[in-house]
């Protein structure tokens, strides 16, 4: 059994390479330096939101009740996802009005989910 890939160094923190692959089977190795993708950056805990956001098949309401937590906490662990994968999260002051409706009529969230989202809290 193998062990988890680290990404980052265990003594001074920098992002590890891998320089060598292994063929269990054959025997093959090969050696060079290789990348890891951006998602082995995410801690076990983000990798988990992750699989439990794409099973739940990005709708919120179900990712609310599989974690058992509200849709701001949600939407808190998202945005922490998006920026630990080096892209933009909109500031807390960008809320997508529309997306926000969009979302009440769809009953993805509730009227006060929605009244907090658009006075920012």
């Amino acid at each position: 059994m193998g062990y988890p890939v680290i990404s980052h160094c265990p003594v001074c923190s920098e992002t590890l390479k891998i320089t060598k692959l292994h063929c269990s089977h054959c025997q093959t190795t090969i050696e060079n330096e290789f990348e890891l993708s951006k998602l082995a950056s995410l801690s076990s805990e983000q990798l988990r939101f992750v699989e439990v956001f794409l099973t739940c098949r990005g709708n919120i309401k179900e990712v609310e009740k599989e974690l058992g937590i509200s849709y701001p906490t949600v939407r808190g662990k998202l945005n922490e996802v998006v920026s630990s994968l080096g892209y933009e999260t909109k500031k807390k002051n960008e809320v997508d009005e529309k997306k926000v409706i969009e979302m009440l009529e769809s009953g993805e969230i509730t009227s006060e989910e929605a009244l907090k989202l658009l006075k920012d809290e």
